[in-house]
């Protein structure tokens, strides 16, 4: 048993050496092995001040804004008025529409927490339960998302996409329902001890003993703390991943020389892309296949793909278009190839894990050609 370990694990040190060789010598060959390694260092540094700091003050903003709205009641005004379309649209108790809200104000994990109180998880049944995985995922991140989109000037195109994503969430959950119930018949049956509807209008009473200035300021450092927390968490994924997509997307400088500045590369994504750009063209109306990388970045992590977006900008390429299809498809996907593993797991439903990622797939890429289309339409009128 050991000598079997001891190969396999010699087997991927070796696979992965190979791997790590051929990558840098395809770079370094093209860029020059002295500017490969001050681009991607650059690249990281610029990132680092550029794009990151820019996205933390966006999320302490945003968490200070959030805090707010669940300390003065906005939060769960919201939900109330969400509540009519779970049931419809989702197949979810009217109380699923706070953990909507909820990760859209900040993140993914925000609907596990839900998930686990056991008077909240009491309203579902056992399946209803699981698709809230895909359910909160598609919302993850989303008011970060809409302002930094928001940001680049483009209002409509942001709002498309957030159309889009709302779309994309209802058939990842409608799927992800659909693909337990017909594997796992057993999943149709109550988590907890059956909880009426009715009990979801039943006021809930908050004793609050502070003044509103005091709770305004505690709200807003508070949230604010948490957007710091935020912050921190993305800048791995930004700095690490959109340095590696920057790198195989982008090509040279202006002047088509290798110096060893932030943001070159070699297009080894955009070449791949054009063997089929006919269907990025159709299906999301991307004209330069550079940017692919935004989709593609935002399967592990939507703050990475945020990223991008100044790359994008000060090459030209960023429109209207681009920012809905990067808005839905951004919101809806939010990082799922990297949270959906840990969420589920920690919901004790690691059997369905490939379940819930092919559900959200599908629906990612139907949210942004929905975005696509709809834009275009939009765009006539």
């Amino acid at each position: 048993m050991k000598k079997l370990h001891l190969r396999r694990s010699t087997v991927e040190a070796l696979i992965f050496l190979l791997v790590l060789v051929t990558v840098f010598s395809l770079l370094g060959s093209r860029m020059g092995s002295g500017n490969m390694l001050k681009t991607i260092m650059n690249t990281a540094h610029d990132l680092l001040l550029n794009t990151v700091f820019y996205l933390m003050g966006i999320t302490v903003l945003t968490g200070a804004l959030s805090k707010l709205m669940s300390e003065f009641g906005v939060v769960t005004l919201l939900e109330r008025f969400l509540r009519p379309l779970m049931k419809p649209l989702y197949n979810l108790p009217g109380v699923a529409a706070l953990g909507a809200v909820m990760t859209f104000l900040s993140d993914n994990p925000a609907i596990i927490a839900l998930s686990k109180d056991k008077t909240f998880s009491s309203y579902f049944k056992k399946y209803q339960l699981i698709s809230l995985t895909n359910f909160g995922t598609a919302f993850g991140m989303g008011f970060v998302v809409m302002i930094t989109m928001i940001g680049y000037g483009q209002l409509t195109g942001a709002l498309v996409g957030l159309f889009g994503a709302f779309c994309g969430s209802v058939i990842s959950t409608r799927i992800m329902q659909h693909s337990c119930l017909k594997t796992y018949p057993k999943l149709d049956s109550p988590v907890q001890g059956a909880v009426a509807e009715t009990l979801e209008d039943e006021p809930v009473e908050e004793v609050r003993k502070d003044g509103i200035f005091m709770r305004f300021l505690n709200a807003v450092l508070d949230g604010g703390k948490n957007g710091v927390e935020l912050g921190l968490q993305i800048i791995p994924g930004v700095l690490i991943i959109t340095t590696a997509v920057i790198m195989i997307t982008f090509g040279a400088g202006p002047s088509g020389v290798y110096d060893g500045s932030s943001s070159q590369g070699v297009p080894i994504l955009p070449w791949l892309a054009e063997k089929i750009h006919w269907v990025f063209e159709w299906l999301f109306g991307f004209e330069h296949m550079e940017l692919i990388a935004f989709p593609m970045t935002a399967l592990g992590a939507v703050g990475a793909s945020l990223g991008l977006l100044p790359t994008f900008n000060a090459a030209g390429i960023l429109d209207g278009n681009a920012i809905a299809v990067f808005t839905a498809i951004g919101m809806c996907w939010s990082g799922f190839l990297s949270t959906h593993t840990a969420m589920l797991d920690s919901l004790g439903y690691r059997k369905v894990i490939s379940k819930a990622i092919g559900a959200h797939a599908i629906a990612g890429l139907c949210a942004g050609v929905i975005a696509h289309f709809l834009f275009l339409l939009v765009s006539l009128i």
